[in-house]
């Protein structure tokens, strides 16, 4: 394993995981954010990564599935893991071979309920209070070539009320994320396994 781990951040959107991740590390010497790949211009991510000092490589979809372009681009800058934090596209089966097992998600749902094509962002929270769940939470995986169906690392919960609405339950999802995702980034990164994850947290 490499003495310093350089992970690379995908992201569409809003970007509070990826600032949150990126403060957690500020001061970690063994693991650092090193750039951000965003598939959407007009992404508030990419003025938080501004402010970061995290360096930016934006793509398209094109792009994302060209290993002529992306494999360059995370040599360029020694990428050991991916972090998928709010990136909406289904990573290719290339990167998925080339980071086997370094590549990291985390779902908005207690997978494998409200996973697949389709299901992120408010689209699971409407989906779950449709559904009258008592309970959602946070899973954070491994990624494969499907979407949500890679090895699960750990999952947080939290209760939904019966008077809970679709923003209230992304509201306590967002709470989760906030408190965990780096925390269980930090130990898969250190070889922790899965179990102790979960013992511990």
């Amino acid at each position: 394993m490499p003495t310093t781990q350089n992970i690379a951040l995908f992201a569409s959107g809003n970007g509070t995981n990826v600032q949150r991740i990126c403060e957690y590390f500020e001061e970690n010497e063994r693991i650092r954010p090193v750039v951000l790949f965003c598939d959407n211009p007009k992404a508030k991510v990419l003025a938080r990564a501004e402010k970061l000092g995290l360096p930016t490589v934006g793509i398209d979809r094109a792009q994302l599935k060209e290993p002529s372009f992306m494999l360059p681009k995370l040599r360029q800058y020694d990428v050991n893991h991916i972090i998928l934090a709010g990136f909406l596209a289904l990573v290719p089966p290339f990167l998925v071979k080339e980071y086997a097992g370094h590549i990291y998600n985390i779902h908005p749902a207690l997978l494998p309920k409200f996973g697949g094509k389709g299901m992120y962002g408010m689209n699971v929270h409407q989906a779950v209070v449709a559904s009258g769940e008592k309970e959602s939470g946070i899973t954070v995986h491994r990624v494969n070539e499907h979407y949500d169906q890679g090895e699960i690392l750990f999952q947080a919960r939290c209760p939904i009320e019966n008077k809970d609405t679709a923003e209230d339950v992304a509201a306590k999802i967002h709470l989760l994320e906030q408190k965990y995702f780096p925390t269980v980034l930090e130990y898969v990164l250190s070889g922790i396994d899965a179990k102790t994850i979960t013992q511990t947290l």
